[in-house]
């Protein structure tokens, strides 16, 4: 999965999600090159819930079911 920048360049490459201490791993390479593995907690989760405007969640729910390109 990639994260593209507004130029469509590539900001980061995710290659692999992972569990480890009750925590979601997030592995890839930023920018292409650099590796990194983010950590993400189930506090900073709820914090990003709050996040979600009821217009998102609406797109969301669609967002897999449509075209790749906009």
């Amino acid at each position: 999965m990639k994260i593209l920048s507004q130029d469509r360049s590539s900001l980061m490459e995710v290659t692999a999600l992972d569990i480890a201490s009750g925590e979601l791993v997030i592995k890839g390479k930023v920018f292409g090159t650099m590796p990194m593995s983010a950590r993400l907690s189930p506090d900073e989760a709820r914090k990003g819930l709050k996040l979600l405007s009821p217009r998102i969640l609406i797109f969301l729910l669609t967002f897999l079911f449509r075209s790749g390109k906009s």
